[in-house]
C-alpha cells in the first residue's frame, strides 16, 4: 500500500519491499553508522500486545517484547496506557533509527476490545489512520489503512496473549496515531486515495536507515564480492520479496543478490564498468515501470508511475482506445496492471521488456545479457522479459 511517511515524502509504490538487516547487510548498516528502526507495524504491534495482555491480566508489560516476521525480539517502552472495563490501549513512540522519515517521533496507539466468539480479529482506523477510498491497493476500500503483513502480525501475537492468558482471538483493534492526519499530507497517501491519516506500514519490523551513498556503496560491494566468488549471474532486487522470487526461479547463492532498494542506475553503471556476464533485475512492477519509462531512481519521492506511459505499451499490446484510457486514468500502477490482466493484455511483460531494453541502454554495449522480473505486491510473477 501507499505510504506512512517513510523516507522523504513517503514510498506511494513499493514501500513494502525493502528492508531487512540481516547478515552482511547487517554488517554494511553498522560499517556506514547508520542506526536502524522499527516500522509503525512493529509499533502498532507492540502496542496491541500490551494492551491486549493487559486486558486480560490488568497490567500493561512495560517493556513489551514482540517477535518480528524474521525472528528478531525487540521491547519497546510504553508512552502511554489505559484500561478500562471492556478495552484496553496503549502507546508507543515511533524509532525509526537514523532514517529520514516523517513518521518518527509519533505516537502509535492500538485500543483492544473483546468481540464475541468467532468475530475473529477486526480492525479499525483510529484518528490520524486513513481509510482506503480508492481500488488497485491490497485492502478492499473501505478498509482501515493497516497493511497486510502489520494485520498478519497483530493477530498472531493477538493469539498469542490469549493462548497465555486464557481470552479469545476475537477482539477489535483500532490503531491511531496522533497528528497522524497533518503528518499524511507530506505522503503520497492522499493522493492515492488514503484519506485521514497514515498507513500502518512494514514487512520486516525493522526500517532500514536511507542514506544515498552507504547505499550505493553497499550496491558496488556486493557487485565486487560476486565477482571475486566467481559468480557469472547476478540479481539486482528492489527488496526482500524480489530476492525471495529470483532465489526460487534460479536458485541463485546470496552473494549473488545485490540489494538494490531504488537505485537501479548505481547498479547498471557499476556493472557496465565491472561486468558479469548475466544480470536479472527483479522488483515490484511499478518500480520496474518507472525504470522503462527511463528513470533510474526508483524512489517515489524522485519518480513517479507514468500512467500515460503505461497506457502506450498497453495499447501497443492489443489495448483497445477504451482500455488505455482506463489504463491512464488508473489510481495505481498495479491498478493498471490489473485492468489489463483482465483484458488478456500482457503489460507486465510489455513493462518488463522495456526495463530490460533500458538497461541495456545504460550498459552501452557492456558484454552483460539482462533480463527482467517483475512482480506484485504478494511476489507473484506478473512479467517478464526474455534474456538478451
Amino acid at each position: 500500500m501507499g505510504s506512512s511517511g517513510g523516507r522523504g515524502v513517503g514510498r506511494a509504490d513499493g514501500a513494502q519491499d525493502t528492508g531487512r538487516v540481516q547478515g552482511g547487510r547487517r554488517a554494511q548498516l553498522e560499517h556506514t553508522g547508520l542506526r536502524p528502526g522499527w516500522t509503525t507495524g512493529a509499533c502498532a504491534t507492540a502496542a496491541t500486545t500490551a494492551a491486549y495482555t493487559a486486558l486480560l491480566t490488568g497490567e500493561f508489560p512495560d517493556p513489551v517484547t514482540i517477535t518480528l516476521p524474521k525472528g528478531q525480539t525487540p521491547s519497546f517502552a510504553l508512552a502511554t496506557e489505559e484500561l478500562s472495563g471492556a478495552s484496553a490501549m496503549a502507546g508507543i513512540v515511533k524509532d525509526a533509527g537514523d532514517d529520514p522519515d516523517v513518521t518518527h517521533g509519533a505516537l502509535v496507539r492500538a485500543t483492544v476490545r473483546r468481540l464475541p466468539a468467532g468475530s475473529g480479529v477486526v480492525f479499525k482506523a483510529g484518528p490520524g489512520v486513513g481509510t482506503v477510498t480508492r481500488p488497485g491497493l491490497p485492502l478492499p476500500v473501505g478498509e482501515a489503512a493497516v497493511n497486510p503483513v502489520p494485520r498478519r502480525m497483530m493477530s498472531e501475537h493477538v493469539a498469542e496473549v490469549a493462548a497465555r492468558h486464557g481470552g479469545s482471538a476475537d477482539v477489535e483493534i483500532t490503531v491511531s496515531v496522533d497528528h497522524g492526519e497533518e503528518i499524511a499530507r507530506s505522503t503520497w497517501n492522499p493522493r492515492l486515495g488514503i484519506l485521514g491519516g497514515l498507513s500502518i506500514l512494514g514487512t520486516t519490523g525493522i526500517v532500514v536507515p536511507y542514506s544515498c551513498s552507504a547505499w550505493i556503496d553497499s550496491i558496488r560491494r556486493g557487485v565486487d564480492v560476486a565477482r571475486a566468488a566467481g559468480r557469472t549471474h547476478v540479481a539486482g532486487c528492489t527488496g526482500s520479496t524480489s530476492e525471495k522470487t529470483v532465489v526460487a526461479e534460479y536458485g541463485l547463492p546470496e552473494d549473488a543478490l545485490l540489494d538494490m532498494g531504488d537505485f537501479a542506475g548505481a547498479v547498471l553503471k557499476y556493472i557496465r564498468r565491472h561486468p558479469v556476464e548475466r544480470l536479472t533485475l527483479c522488483g515490484g512492477f511499478a518500480k520496474l515501470s518507472k525504470l522503462a519509462a527511463g528513470h533510474l531512481d526508483l524512489h517515489s519521492g524522485r519518480s513517479q508511475v507514468d500512467k500515460g506511459f503505461l497506457a502506450g505499451l498497453a495499447r501497443g499490446g492489443g489495448a483497445d482506445d477504451a482500455l488505455a484510457d482506463e489504463v491512464a486514468a488508473a489510481n495505481t500502477g498495479l491498478a493498471a496492471l490489473r485492468l489489463c490482466q483482465a483484458a488478456g493484455v500482457p503489460l507486465g511483460d510489455l513493462v518488463a521488456a522495456a526495463a530490460r531494453d533500458e538497461a541495456r541502454a545504460v550498459l552501452r554495449g557492456a558484454p552483460v545479457a539482462v533480463d527482467v522480473i517483475c512482480i506484485d505486491r504478494a511476489g507473484a510473477v506478473v512479467g517478464r522479459s526474455t534474456v538478451r
